[in-house]
């Protein structure tokens, strides 16, 4: 699984700063960056093409069919890189294809069709503080933050495992 990162600075030390939240404020960090700023992120942005979006669908609606719970835990076995089918199904996607599908599970959130943030959740300080950051880049440096933050979770294929 290999990724390019950004030599930006800035971006570097943002996506530091997110990895040490915990999972959950992670994922709701992804969350609260979707709600305010989702209508800018679209899949057109990071230059998606169709087969793209094709295949982050269908790995979108495996976690779909699941139930709320098991869909919490493939979000946090990505984050934690965590071996499981979907976990190398995901790491086999490219970094555009990788955006999409997080782009598709907001979306799902919003829809009630994946599981939702508890409804009075809070971020920690160290979040808040870091989503205020966020939304003072430019939205080239939003979406190279948004991709370089979810291209190295997932786990690598095994070799000669199915995916």
């Amino acid at each position: 699984m290999t990724f390019t990162q950004t030599s930006d600075p800035t971006i570097r030390e943002h996506i530091q700063s997110w990895r040490k939240l915990d999972v959950d404020q992670q994922l709701a960090l992804f969350w609260f960056i979707y709600q305010e700023m989702g209508s800018s992120i679209t899949p057109a942005a990071p230059y998606a093409s169709t087969a793209s979006s094709e295949i982050a669908e269908g790995l979108f609606e495996q976690v779909e069919q699941l139930e709320a719970e098991e869909q919490l835990q493939v979000q946090r076995d990505l984050i934690n890189q965590t071996d499981s089918l979907i976990s190398r199904e995901y790491g086999s996607l490219s970094d555009t294809t990788k955006l999409l599908f997080w782009y598709r599970l907001a979306q799902g959130m919003e829809g009630m069709t994946i599981i939702t943030m508890p409804p009075n959740f809070q971020l920690s300080s160290a979040a808040e503080n870091l989503l205020n950051r966020i939304k003072n880049l430019s939205f080239e440096q939003q979406i190279t933050l948004f991709r370089d933050y979810v291209s190295p979770m997932g786990t690598e294929p095994k070799a000669g495992a199915e995916i």
